[in-house]
């Protein structure tokens, strides 16, 4: 596409109509929906197979009653009904993938139904809704009400339904894996008949920063869950996109396309803009949009047409006679509601409550239950006694920026580094002790980075470290105010200048009190003293 419009300037003609598909494997259950073969990601080609998943004659479906169980606990934290009286259905399709046909999927009624989730939106990604600016705080606006920082999206959740995983078709000889140029296809069936669940929602989402964060969000709450292991990258969690375009105004919905592939969450932001601002051109140089499935391609960061889209007809979908409907009693649904864990949101709220942390910083922190625990774990540690104390307020943030940064940062550069090992070098004690460092200006800021690469490194104490590299800073006020009078007696050149109005000389006299100490002075007292004294 030339030329093609921004983002922002299509939104201001066309409304974006976006829907999700969410499949999730559940990867934590031991084996597949139908059948007792093992589930395990990366065995040997076609080990983990049977009679019922590879449809062989007169092989007949066990359900698994764990993986219903998860769908139930996945329906209960997004808000959903859980229907108590529910089937299965075979939706027949001719493909490699499916050795039997047909797909066992649920019908017109899933186990969970008209669920939501609500969304916070705030920085930059707000800035993609259309007529913000417009809103006061508290107000609401179809579905979203502003908040001081951005607003909050009510997002409905049409039905979560449980069905099967098909095979992996793997294509030979092409230059990209994909089945156009190959010269042979294998397929491997290990895949085939694990327990999936498919989140779809209403087409309540209008930029592709809410898909996005929708998508995050729901990683969170299934990973707070423990019911799958939610890697995109694996293929354990994957995502298409419906999106459609209506002039500002309409009511009525275009005609949409779905788009695949979009196995992480910059790949659904990026395909989504680029297929919103494709369509604009279309509509506006007088084309036509067809209802078709394309394939977002991140190399190219284009989409390309992959077929046209089927109807539900095609499928010919009718009940499944080898199982019989389900009737799920209060009772069970009341089980399995006791085991729903703290969620996201709950843990994000907890935590402003009991340590006094911003709203941003709570939700980052739950974003990874991993470093949301190991955090938890900190502020076990220092037994600080609740928000209302400085203190524990001021151990908190800092504490907070440090998994928010520092760890989530070792955590995506080194997968070795894992804060739920028992063998993890950074234990909850070294993290405030180090955090206590700092804050006390017994080291600064630069040197807690040095110092936290160094208790992973070498398994050491933060304090140990500091000793042992005479990093300890110099925050005696008679040893540096020595140390700067000396400086500025050496320099009244540039103390003249100084007074003259040349302000920013000020950072060439704590440089050169910075080199005195050897690095070592408490940078805070150092600015303080030679402002004093320049400015005496």
């Amino acid at each position: 596409m030339s030329s093609v419009k921004k983002l922002e300037e299509v939104l201001k003609d066309w409304e974006a109509v976006i829907g999700l598909e969410i499949h999730t494997e559940l990867t934590t259950l031991n084996t597949k929906m139908f059948c007792g073969c093992k589930l395990e990601f990366g065995a040997q080609p076609n080990t983990h197979v049977c009679p019922v998943c590879l449809g062989l004659p007169g092989a007949l479906p066990v359900p698994n009653k764990a993986a219903i169980e998860s769908i139930v606990l996945a329906g209960l934290a997004t808000n959903c009904d859980i229907e108590k009286h529910s089937m299965f259905y075979r939706k027949n399709y001719m493909y490699p993938d499916m050795a039997k046909n047909f797909q066992t999927t649920q019908g017109p009624v899933a186990f969970c139904m008209r669920g939501y989730l609500d969304l916070d939106v705030d920085g930059a990604g707000a800035k993609e809704r259309y007529g913000l600016e417009d809103l006061a705080e508290g107000q609401t606006q179809d579905n979203i009400t502003r908040t001081k920082d951005g607003y909050v999206a009510h997002v409905g959740i049409t039905r979560i339904h449980m069905e099967e995983d098909a095979g992996k078709m793997i294509h030979v000889g092409g230059g990209e894996g994909r089945i156009a140029g190959a010269t042979h296809s294998l397929v491997d069936y290990n895949r085939a008949g694990t327990p999936l669940i498919e989140l779809v929602t209403e087409p309540d989402l209008r930029t592709p920063e809410e898909a996005r964060l929708f998508m995050q969000k729901l990683r969170q709450i299934f990973l707070a869950l423990g019911i799958s292991d939610c890697s995109m990258e694996e293929g354990s969690m994957r995502c298409d996109g419906n999106v459609s375009l209506r002039r500002r105004g309409t009511t009525q919905f275009g005609t949409k396309t779905e788009l695949k592939n979009m196995n992480s969450f910059k790949n659904l932001h990026d395909g989504l803009l680029y297929e919103i601002c494709r369509q604009a051109e279309v509509l506006e140089e007088g084309g036509i949009i067809y209802q078709e499935t394309r394939h977002w391609d991140p190399s190219a960061k284009r989409t390309i047409v992959m077929r046209v889209k089927e109807t539900a007809d095609d499928y010919r979908l009718f009940p499944e006679p080898d199982l019989a409907p389900y009737d799920l009693t209060d009772e069970w649904i009341d089980s399995v509601r006791a085991k729903l864990p703290e969620l996201p949101d709950q843990k994000a709220a907890r935590f402003q409550r009991d340590f006094g942390l911003s709203a941003y910083d709570a939700r980052h922190l739950v974003a990874e239950p991993a470093v949301a625990a190991f955090f938890q774990e900190c502020m076990d540690v220092s037994k600080g006694p609740d928000a209302q104390d400085d203190s524990t307020r001021k151990l908190a943030k800092a504490l907070a920026n440090l998994c928010i940064n520092d760890i989530t940062a070792r955590a995506n550069a080194d997968a070795a580094f894992d804060l739920a090992s028992p063998e993890c070098p950074l234990t909850p004690a070294r993290a405030v002790e180090l955090v206590g460092l700092i804050s006390s200006d017994a080291i600064s800021s630069k040197q807690g980075k040095e110092v936290f690469a160094a208790v992973i490194e070498l398994d050491r104490d933060p304090g140990t470290i500091v000793e042992e590299r005479g990093m300890k800073q110099v925050s005696d006020t008679g040893a540096i105010e020595a140390v700067v009078d000396q400086v500025i007696a050496e320099n009244q050149d540039a103390v003249a200048r100084y007074k003259d109005g040349n302000v920013k000389l000020i950072g060439f006299f704590v440089g050169n009190c910075m080199k005195a100490l050897k690095g070592q002075g408490n940078p805070k007292l150092i600015n303080q003293i030679v402002a004093e004294k320049l400015n005496q």
